[in-house]
């Protein structure tokens, strides 16, 4: 089935029905940079092609799903992780528990409750939290937590594909906390052989921790060899 299109002042952005397939990434705008398509459902199918794609949903309250995939990318390769001297003595005090998997979906709710400068509401709605558990009951979302005194005192959420790892969001209850669980999970992901990962848009918080921006045509490329591995 084709896709339909409407058009918007950045141009046309493709309509999704139930079965239509995502446009080529080429046809993701300018401006909003890298809005792709609109519409679609949040299946587990719908959302293992499309990050498998470089595609991945991005909506608040009250719109339709929108799919982005901008450029350049945000992204992450693990053996350039930066650990700032700060950082490195408070993960050095291991008055914290890190846990994988054990609140997934608390992790979201958390983050959907985190405030984010620049930022009105959340994208991590009901129907995103609903739709990213099933992936984790699925085998690919996964969480990774920061537990002091007992409880869930920061994480990171994410969806691994092949070697691929596509961060998500993050969320602290207690100072560094959500950093605590992010430098866990890179080493991991590394000690399991990940190559790349995704951190989608540019943010100063990112690039202090050793993220950078790459080429959509390169993260694709780098995206569709390690997804296969």
């Amino acid at each position: 089935m084709s896709n339909t299109y409407i058009q918007l002042p950045g141009g046309r952005v493709a309509v999704l029905g139930a079965s239509t397939p995502f446009p080529p990434i080429d046809h993701a705008l300018e401006e909003p940079n890298g809005l792709l398509a609109i519409g679609g459902d949040l299946s587990v199918e719908r959302l293992l092609g499309a990050y498998a794609q470089g595609i991945f949903p991005w909506f608040s309250e009250g719109q339709p799903i929108l799919w982005w995939s901008p450029g350049p990318r945000m992204v992450l390769y693990p053996e350039e992780l930066k650990i700032s001297r700060s950082l490195a003595r408070r993960l050095k005090r291991r008055d914290y528990e890190i846990r994988a998997d054990t609140a997934f979906r608390q992790v979201m709710q958390a983050c959907a409750r985190a405030p984010r400068p620049g930022q009105d509401g959340t994208w991590i709605t009901e129907p995103m939290i609903d739709a990213y558990t099933r992936l984790h009951e699925a085998g690919y979302a996964h969480s990774t937590e920061t537990w002091i005194d007992g409880k869930l005192a920061g994480g990171v959420y994410g969806i691994a594909i092949g070697r691929m790892f596509y961060g998500e969001s993050m969320f602290h209850e207690t100072a560094n906390a959500s950093k605590i669980a992010f430098v866990h999970l890179v080493h991991d992901l590394k000690a399991r052989g990940f190559g790349l990962i995704d951190c989608q848009m540019k943010t100063a918080h990112l690039a202090s921790l050793g993220a950078r921006e790459i080429a959509r045509k390169d993260f694709l490329q780098q995206l569709t060899e390690l997804i296969q591995c």
